[in-house]
Parts: structure tokens; C-alpha cells; sequence
């Protein structure tokens, strides 16, 4: 046999035995495992936390026996509707958004397993899982009135808070990391670079959660926010002190759970219908549409990598804007028609 004619077999026999040990069936488990360890450093506190509660919550106790070979189009569909009708601690079926929250980190972590030379059987793009809308709260003009004279009439500290969360789209976190020499009464803007968030800690030892004052969630989130005259009136007039955090006019924080308590505690106050803080930014996106900001300096306000997150989720036109639009359309009726 020539020579070539041999090295060509030895190299097809090495080829197939490399092929054979890729394919051979490793538990799901430890490429898991192993992606966490490598992830870990790469990642943001609050992300590995989220990922890490959606592995131990839903992907273990359904896929941690599972071998990489059995990961098929067929078994990630069951897996996928299992989720939707009965995952959850209640069993009472997850939400449309956790579930491709769940089937996205999949995907990452079998793109993990490909880069070890582990062949799936599918890539999980396979899966497609049709997201239902939410229902957003925005406040109606009436209400944003009600709720800005009372701020108005009983200003604190938390109070300006709330006040600047209104016109400016802030974040529960991002206010409650907010500073005072973050913001320039010169040119009147604020920095925003920082967010204050209670984590799960990773050890059960000890305190369960811990306050965690870190850059916030992308780099886009990191922005100067230019803010209105009205706002910068309030923050001349009415804080002498200007010092430490904020919500405390000191070196003291507020933390996100106890804003939220205030927060709902104004709205009954002010006699607004209760609702979670994330209606200021729910709010301030739509009055922004309405009084026909572009939407380019809208999500770049609001922290957004790109404007299509701004338009699908935060801005929701009311009525009156419906109706503006429609009464702008000319209708070519003839004038005895009209009469």
C-alpha cells in the first residue's frame, strides 16, 4: 500500500475516533456547572444571581439528569410547555417572558457545550415562544397632577426623588444610588452611573440578601440626563443642603424596597390608585411621545441600547394622543355633506 494511501487511513481513523468521543453522552448537569464557573467573572452580580436562580429553579430539576445527547427539539418543547403550564413554586404555569428567559440561557450554555466540542442535537433556536403583552400602568394626566402637587406641597428629600423619577424615567435603583454631586445646577443635567440593588446572597450562610451599589445593568444605562427648569427650581430652592445621597441629603441610603413603601404610601396620600415605581418610567416615556420627543433622545434617556426596547415597552400612547392623530387625517367630504 503506498505511503499516502496508509496515512490517508490512519488520519480518516483518528478522525472518527475524535468524532466517536465528541459524541460521547456527558450529563447536562456538569456542562452547567462548568459553564457557571467560567461565567461567573464574566458577568454582573445581579445577572450571574438571576441566571443562577432560573438553573436552580427551572433548569435542574427538569434537565439535570438528562445526558447532551437526549437534549432534542422534542425534549425542549416538553420542557418548555411544562414550564408554561405548571412551573413556578405554586405550579401554576410561568409567564411567556420567564419561560424564553429560561430557553435563552439555555441557548447560551449549549453555545458553551459546542465551543468543548460537545455536539447537541439542537441548538434551542429551534424553540419559539410566542411572548403575550402586558399590561402597563401610565398614570393619566390627572393623576400625574394630583401626585406632582402633592410632592410639591409636602417636598422632602424621597419626595424629590419620586419628583425626578417623573421627568426624567430614572429607575427605582438609579435614584436611590443618585448623589447629589451627580447633579450640576449649572448646566443643569444629572449623571447617572451608578444603581443600588438588594441580591441574593450566593452561600446560605449568614444574611440571605445583601445591598449591592454597582454600575447599572449596560453601558447604555450609563448617561447624562439634561433636566428641566422646573425640576432644577425645586432643587435650588428648596435643599440648602445638597450633601451625600440624594433621598437623605447624607451619607445614608435609601434602599429600593423601602422607596417603593414611600412611594406607595404618597399615591395614597395624593389619592392616586396604588401601582409598582416603574409606572414614573412607564409615565414619563409616553408624556415624552406625546409632546413628540424623537425617539432616538427618548431611549437614550431612558438608558436603552437601541430603540426598538423603547418603543415595545415603554411607550404606550393613551386615547388623546389616538385622537389627536386620527382628527390630523383630512377628510375630502363635499360641504353640503357636512351640513
Amino acid at each position: 500500500m503506498p505511503q499516502n494511501e496508509e496515512q490517508q487511513k490512519v488520519l480518516y481513523k483518528k478522525i472518527l475516533e475524535s468524532f466517536s468521543a465528541v459524541r460521547t453522552p456527558v450529563l447536562f448537569k456538569n456542562i452547567i456547572e462548568e459553564w457557571m464557573e467560567n461565567s461567573k467573572p464574566l458577568l454582573k452580580a445581579s445577572t450571574y444571581i438571576k441566571y443562577r436562580n432560573m438553573i436552580c429553579s427551572y433548569i435542574l430539576p427538569y434537565l439535570e439528569d438528562y445526558t447532551t445527547e437526549e437534549l432534542t427539539v422534542d425534549c425542549l418543547n416538553t420542557f418548555c410547555r411544562e414550564l408554561l403550564c405548571s412551573g413556578g413554586v405554586k405550579k401554576q404555569g410561568l409567564s411567556t417572558k420567564t419561560v424564553s428567559d429560561v430557553l435563552s440561557l439555555l441557548r447560551s450554555i449549549f453555545r458553551y457545550a459546542n465551543t468543548k466540542g460537545i455536539v447537541l442535537p439542537c441548538t434551542g433556536k429551534e424553540i419559539i415562544i410566542k411572548k403575550s403583552s402586558r399590561e402597563f400602568r401610565v398614570f393619566s394626566i390627572n393623576e400625574q397632577k394630583q401626585l406632582c402637587t402633592y410632592l410639591c406641597k409636602h417636598m422632602s428629600y424621597k419626595n424629590m426623588g419620586i419628583l425626578i423619577c417623573l421627568y426624567t424615567g430614572l429607575r427605582i435603583g438609579e435614584i436611590c444610588a443618585l448623589r447629589w454631586n451627580d447633579i450640576s445646577l449649572q448646566e443643569n443635567t444629572l449623571y447617572v452611573h451608578q444603581t443600588l440593588q438588594r441580591l441574593q446572597n450566593e452561600n446560605n450562610s449568614g444574611k440571605r440578601t445583601s445591598l449591592i451599589l454597582s454600575t447599572p445593568k449596560s453601558s447604555c444605562s450609563i448617561r447624562t440626563i439634561p433636566l428641566p427648569d422646573d425640576i432644577v427650581t425645586i432643587l435650588n430652592t428648596s435643599f440648602p443642603k445638597k450633601e451625600g445621597y440624594l433621598l437623605t441629603g447624607s451619607d445614608s441610603y435609601v434602599e429600593p424596597r423601602t422607596m417603593q413603601n414611600h412611594f406607595k404610601y404618597v399615591l395614597t396620600a395624593a389619592q392616586v390608585e396604588t401601582t409598582n415605581f416603574h409606572t414614573l418610567r412607564h409615565t414619563f416615556a409616553t408624556r415624552c411621545v406625546e409632546a413628540g420627543f424623537d425617539i432616538k433622545s427618548l431611549s437614550e434617556i431612558l438608558g436603552h441600547s437601541n430603540v426598538n426596547i423603547t418603543m415595545n415597552r415603554y411607550v404606550h400612547p393613551t386615547m388623546e394622543l389616538k385622537r389627536q392623530n386620527m382628527q390630523r387625517l383630512s377628510c375630502p367630504f363635499p360641504s353640503d355633506f357636512v351640513e
